[in-house]
C-alpha cells in the first residue's frame, strides 16, 4: 500500500469537538476496535487498487488506527443492508469505496449490516406480519450500534421498505439522547445514498402467446372481463406487483378449466424468472421503496447527483458524498434532529404532490417522534389542508414513467431530481420552507435558485415524469373521519378522478371478512360476482333501496346492478392491526381487487391494517382503533351499510331501517353494547390466531397508527412542540 497517501488538505484539521472521547476514556474500545477498521480498510485497498484514480490509503496500521481514535477524529459508521434483498446487491462495493475515502479524509470508517425484509417477498404469508416490526428493530438496532460503538456520524446505503426510516429513526434517537447536557457528546450528523432503481422486466413472447390463448379461451367461454383484466395487466412493466396480478387471475382461469394448474405454474414461474434485472435495485413502481428515497431526500439526507441511480455508485460519486458529510461534522445546524424539523413539512407537501406511498403515513410521524418531536397523523392533515398541493408526479407502470425512466431522464439532465420538484412547487407558489437546510450545505431556496428550469424544454412533458404544470388538483392521502373510529387514510393519488367521482357520496354494502386471507380467496375466485350477487343479506328491500338511492331502473335485476354499480361493496378486513397482527399489507387483495374489472368500479376495500405503496383504487387503511383494541371496525358485520363522502372526508355507518326508507341517516355511533358480544368473539379468534407470530415480533406495546406505531417509550418521550407555519 502507499505508505505516504496524504489526508485530503480539506479536513486534516477536522478533530470532532466534544467533551468526552470514549475511546480516550475506555480501553476497552480503543483495543477492540482497530482491528475490524484495519480488516476493512484491507478490503478496500484490494478492491480499488487497480482504479486509475485511486490515490492509495497509506499507514492502515492498528497503531495509525488507533492514533486517529485518540485524537477523535470523525468516526463514520457505513449502514450497509442484507445481500438477499434486490437493493442492497451492490451495498459491499459501495461499503468499500465509501470506507476508503472516510480514511483518506482523515476519518476512521467502521461498517456494520442489517436484515432487510423485502416487503414483496412477504406478500401473503406470515412474513407481512414482521414487517412493520422490522422497521421498529431496525430503529433499535442502528440506535445500539451507533451509540454503543460511539460513532459520530452515518453514512446510510438507503434501501427499501422499512429500512431508509427505521435507520433515521435509529439516528434521530440518538442525535435526540446526545442533547442531554450530561452526555458531553456531540451530535449525530448522516447522509443518505438511495440504491439504484431497478429496471423493469419484459413479459417472454412464448409466455404472452399462452396468456393471449387464455384469453381466447376465456371469450369463447364468455368470460370476457377476464380476458379483459389479462390484457390490461400485460400493458404493466413486469415487477412482482403485476405478478401478483397474474397469480389472481390465473386461479380464475384454473378455477374455469380454461387451464390447467402446472399449466397455470409454468406460466407464473415465466414470469417470475423475468422479473427482476440482475442488477437488483428498488423496484419501479412507486411503492413504499422508492417513496421512502423520495422522502430522505425531500428531508434534506440525500447529495445532489445520488438520488436516482441506475447502476451501482460509482466511486467519484462516493467520494462526494463523504465529502458532504465531513463537511457537516461539527456543525450543529445539520445534525439529524434539525434537518428533521426544518424540513419535515416540505416533505409532507412534497409526499402529497408525488402521490407515495400511503405506508409512510405511519413512516413520517415515527421519524419523528424518534426524534423527540410530538407529531402525529393530525399534523400531516393540518399541513395538507392549510394549503392543497396539486398532482405534479405523472407516475406511470404502463405509459413508460415508471421510476426506473425518471432515472434515466435525471442521467440525461432533463431535470434535478428532488430540487427539481421543490422548483415546480415553488412556481405554482405552494408554500414551503425555502430556508431549510440539507446536507449538501444549501438551503432548499438556494439549490432551486441554482437551477434554471426543473425540468429541460428537450423533454416533452408527455413523456417526463415531474410535470411543471399541474395533472389535477387532487393528490395524496387524505385523513378521513367516520362515526365509528376516529382515523383512517386514504390515498387520493391511488385513485382516477373518474373513480374519486363516482365514489364520492356512495352508499356501499358491507362485505366483512375476519382476515386477509378469507378476502384474497374471495377476490381471486371466479365467481366472485355470483358470491356477491348471492349475498343473504340482499333482500328485495335493500335492492329496491339500492335503485332508488342511485337513480335505477325499479326492474333492473342484482347482476346488472353489480356490473353497473348500481350495487356496490365495500370489502373490510378487520383483525389486521398492528397489535392484532403486526399490520400486514393487505396488497394481495387489494391487487385482485384493482385487476378485477366488475368490481374495481364499484367497490372499496377498508381495513385496519395498511396497504403497499405501489395499491391502486379505493383502498381506506390504518383504521384507528383497531378490532383488537376495540375498535368500531370490529363491530361491523355483511350487510351493514356505509356512506363514503370523500369531499367532506368522512365514512359514516349508516341507519339501515331509514336507507330501506329512502333516507340516509348517520347513527350516532358503532353498535358496541348490541354487538359487544360478536366484538368480543373476534378478539378471541384474533388472540389465537396471533400465535401464527412468534413472540418476539409481536407489536403489543407500541402507538396506535395515528402516532406512528412506534414503542412505547419512544411515544412517551416524543414532548417537543413542532409546527409548520405555513
Amino acid at each position: 500500500m502507499t505508505p505516504t497517501a496524504p489526508i485530503n488538505p480539506e479536513f486534516a484539521d477536522l478533530f470532532v469537538k466534544e467533551t468526552l472521547n470514549p475511546y480516550r476514556a475506555c480501553i476497552q474500545g480503543l483495543a477492540n476496535e482497530p482491528c475490524t477498521v484495519q480488516a476493512l480498510l484491507k478490503r478496500a485497498h484490494d478492491f480499488l487498487q487497480d482504479e486509475a484514480d485511486y490515490l492509495g490509503l497509506g499507514d492502515i496500521s492498528q497503531t495509525a488506527i488507533v492514533e486517529r481514535l485518540v485524537a477523535n477524529r470523525p468516526r463514520i459508521c457505513i449502514i450497509q443492508g442484507s445481500a438477499d434483498h434486490p437493493a442492497h446487491l451492490f451495498d459491499h462495493e459501495h461499503t468499500l469505496r465509501a470506507a476508503a475515502r472516510i480514511w483518506q479524509n482523515g476519518g476512521v470508517p467502521f461498517t456494520f449490516g442489517i436484515p432487510v425484509i423485502c416487503d414483496g417477498t412477504a406478500q401473503s404469508n406470515i412474513g407481512q406480519s414482521y414487517s412493520l416490526a422490522s422497521r421498529n428493530h431496525t430503529a433499535m438496532a442502528v440506535n445500539i450500534n451507533f451509540e454503543g460503538h460511539s460513532y459520530h456520524a452515518a453514512y446510510v446505503i438507503s434501501g427499501c421498505d422499512k429500512t431508509p426510516t427505521g435507520i433515521l429513526s435509529g439516528l434521530a434517537a440518538a442525535d435526540r439522547a446526545r442533547r442531554e447536557p450530561e452526555r458531553g457528546t456531540a451530535p449525530a450528523w448522516a447522509v443518505f445514498v438511495p440504491a439504484h432503481v431497478l429496471k423493469g422486466g419484459s413479459i417472454p413472447k412464448n409466455t404472452r402467446k399462452k396468456l393471449q390463448d387464455i384469453q381466447d379461451a376465456a371469450r369463447a367461454a364468455g368470460d370476457p372481463q377476464l380476458a379483459d383484466d389479462i390484457e390490461e395487466n400485460c400493458h404493466y412493466i413486469l415487477q412482482c406487483s403485476s405478478d401478483e396480478a397474474f397469480l389472481g387471475m390465473l386461479t380464475r382461469a384454473v378455477e374455469q378449466h380454461l387451464i390447467d394448474q402446472p399449466a397455470a405454474d409454468a406460466i407464473l414461474n415465466e414470469l417470475a424468472a423475468a422479473t427482476c434485472d440482475d442488477k437488483g435495485g428498488i423496484c419501479a413502481f412507486n411503492g413504499t421503496g422508492n417513496s421512502s428515497r423520495t422522502l430522505v431526500s425531500a428531508l434534506g439526507f440525500v447529495p445532489e447527483g445520488s438520488e436516482l441511480l441506475v447502476d451501482e455508485a460509482p466511486t467519484a460519486l462516493v467520494a462526494r458524498n463523504v465529502d458532504q458529510l465531513f463537511r457537516m461534522i461539527n456543525k450543529p445546524e445539520y445534525a439529524v434532529c434539525e434537518i428533521l424539523k426544518h424540513n419535515y413539512g416540505n416533505a409532507v407537501r412534497i409526499h402529497n404532490a408525488t402521490g407515495s406511498s400511503s405506508n409512510l403515513m405511519l413512516h413520517m410521524p415515527c421519524v419523528m417522534r424518534h426524534a423527540g418531536f410530538d407529531v402525529t397523523l393530525f399534523d400531516y392533515e393540518k399541513i395538507r389542508n392549510a394549503h392543497p398541493v396539486p398532482d405534479i408526479f405523472a407516475h406511470s407502470l404502463t405509459e413508460g414513467r415508471d421510476t426506473f425512466v425518471l432515472a434515466e431522464q435525471a442521467r440525461a439532465g432533463m431535470h434535478h431530481g428532488m430540487t427539481s420538484l421543490y422548483k415546480v412547487l415553488k412556481d405554482l407558489n405552494v408554500p414551503m420552507k425555502w430556508d431549510a437546510p440539507t446536507v449538501t450545505g444549501k438551503t432548499w431556496g438556494e439549490r432551486v435558485a441554482a437551477i434554471p428550469e426543473a425540468v429541460s424544454p428537450a423533454l416533452p412533458q408527455e413523456r417526463s415524469v415531474i410535470r411543471i404544470k399541474p395533472i389535477r388538483d387532487i393528490s395524496g392521502t387524505d385523513i378521513m373521519r367516520g362515526n365509528f373510529f376516529s382515523s383512517c387514510t386514504l390515498k387520493v393519488a391511488g385513485m382516477s378522478t373518474d373513480s374519486y367521482n363516482r365514489f364520492n357520496g356512495k352508499v356501499f354494502l358491507v362485505r366483512y371478512y375476519e382476515n386477509e386471507t378469507l378476502c384474497t380467496n374471495d377476490l381471486r375466485s371466479s365467481n366472485l360476482v355470483d358470491t356477491l350477487c348471492r349475498m343473504p343479506e340482499l333482500t328485495p328491500q335493500m335492492l329496491a333501496a339500492f335503485r332508488k338511492f342511485n337513480n335505477a331502473p325499479a326492474d333492473e335485476d342484482v347482476l346488472t346492478m353489480v356490473n353497473n354499480g348500481t350495487l356496490a361493496f365495500a370489502f373490510v378486513i378487520a383483525g389486521q392491526g398492528p397489535k392484532a397482527f403486526g399490520m400486514p399489507e393487505m396488497f394481495a387483495p387489494s391487487q385482485y381487487l384493482k385487476h378485477h374489472g366488475v368490481v374495481e368500479r364499484t367497490s372499496v376495500m377498508i381495513t385496519d391494517g395498511r396497504y403497499s405503496g405501489v395499491t391502486k383504487g379505493a383502498c381506506v387503511g390504518h383504521m384507528v382503533p383497531e378490532v383488537f383494541e376495540g375498535g368500531g371496525i370490529g363491530t361491523l358485520m355483511s350487510g351493514d351499510l356505509l356512506w363514503m363522502r370523500l369531499t367532506d372526508r368522512r365514512i359514516d355507518l349508516i341507519d339501515k331501517d331509514a336507507f330501506l326508507n329512502g333516507s340516509v341517516v348517520p347513527l350516532e355511533g358503532a353498535p358496541f353494547e348490541e354487538r359487544k358480544e360478536l366484538l368480543e368473539s373476534r378478539k378471541a379468534m384474533i388472540e389465537k390466531r396471533q400465535r401464527q407470530v412468534a413472540a418476539c415480533n409481536i407489536l403489543d406495546n407500541v402507538s396506535n397508527a395515528e402516532f406512528g406505531v412506534v414503542p412505547m417509550a419512544v411515544h412517551r418521550r416524543a414532548t417537543i412542540p413542532w409546527s409548520f407555519p405555513y
